[in-house]
């Protein structure tokens, strides 16, 4: 299929063509940046809402909860479950037929499990085009769930508008988690699981660490208790969602994540293509080879070399 066709589908609200797409994108398709270039003017409509924290604190639950308020207030949504990958394989190692089973009739509802393939963070790289792509496809909201490895989580703020971070009573070192990358870039925090004990207790150490926050702007986030086996707090979550998106328009921060993003996109993007372009060059070419094995042998260093290796293909490239 070509690329004109394939965007055509995505555009006209064809399942199966977003399907094939991000398929694309992670197979790294060289198909799938020109469908994109078709797209991205179509893109930049839905609100992005990252739902991060450590395993076992039931983001796949309030998710799934989040996703059936939205439908109730008539608004479409698209869920990018970042999960584990295969060593094998390298794809996603729970699979979306056995996520958000409640919705999986409802065609305003589309999910897809993406691994992370190793990426340091668990974002892969493609995970932003897939969420461009399901953004072209038309979903008034995108809700990004990661798997939940760990500070490196932070890397959910690039993508997301809003960011929600999950917690729940009794998860271990107190102290240690308020201290964690992945509490600072909260927009909403969520105590989920309300029903054990020392819920309240764990909404006052978030409360506690914000109030000792000196770097905090006019957004306080708020902590929002829940329970996704219930249903509790999901409606006052999903107001809060809103309220975050109203807030974000009004103090002109919403243009400000729009640029910084596009910024971040574009080097990234650069510096994806120049690596590879530089190793393809490079790759199987008897310098190349010598090179490693001087290294291996220790007689070289792989600092300097790496170092003249760019600096004669940039001289290259100039010429």
């Amino acid at each position: 299929m070509s690329a004109e066709k394939l965007a055509e589908g995505v555009l006209t609200g064809k399942r199966r063509d977003l399907a094939r797409l991000i398929t694309l994108i992670e197979d790294e398709d060289p198909v799938a940046p020109e469908v994109l270039s078709l797209l991205y003017s179509k893109t930049g409509r839905s609100w992005i809402i990252g739902v991060t924290g450590p395993p076992g604190s039931g983001k796949s639950t309030i998710v799934t909860r989040i996703t059936a308020e939205y439908r109730k207030r008539n608004q479409s949504v698209g869920i990018i479950c970042v999960d584990p990958s295969s060593p094998f394989s390298g794809g996603a190692l729970l699979g979306d037929r056995i996520r958000m089973q409640e919705h999986s009739l409802d065609k305003e509802v589309f999910v897809r499990s993406m691994g992370t393939r190793g990426h340091l963070g668990g974002l892969s790289r493609a995970t932003s085009d897939a969420v461009r792509a399901v953004d072209a496809f038309g979903r008034d909201v995108i809700i990004v769930e990661t798997v939940g490895a760990g500070q490196s989580e932070v890397e959910i703020i690039e993508i997301a508008h809003t960011v929600i971070v999950t917690d729940v009573p009794g998860s271990g070192d107190d102290i240690q988690a308020i201290k964690a990358g992945i509490m600072e870039i909260a927009d909403i925090f969520v105590v989920n699981k309300s029903d054990l004990a020392g819920a309240d207790r764990k909404v006052t150490e978030i409360n506690m660490m914000l109030d000792t926050d000196s770097n905090m702007g006019q957004w306080r986030p708020p902590v929002i208790l829940t329970n996704g086996r219930t249903g509790e707090g999901i409606v006052d979550l999903v107001d809060k969602i809103d309220e975050h998106f109203t807030y974000l328009g009004k103090s002109g921060q919403l243009e400000q994540k729009g640029l910084r993003r596009s910024r971040e996109e574009l080097e990234q993007l650069m510096e994806y293509k120049l690596t590879r372009e530089l190793l393809n060059s490079l790759r199987g070419s008897p310098e190349y080879e010598d090179a490693i094995k001087k290294i291996a042998s220790r007689k070289e260093d792989p600092y300097s070399v790496a170092e003249q290796m760019i600096t004669k293909f940039l001289v290259d490239c100039r010429e």
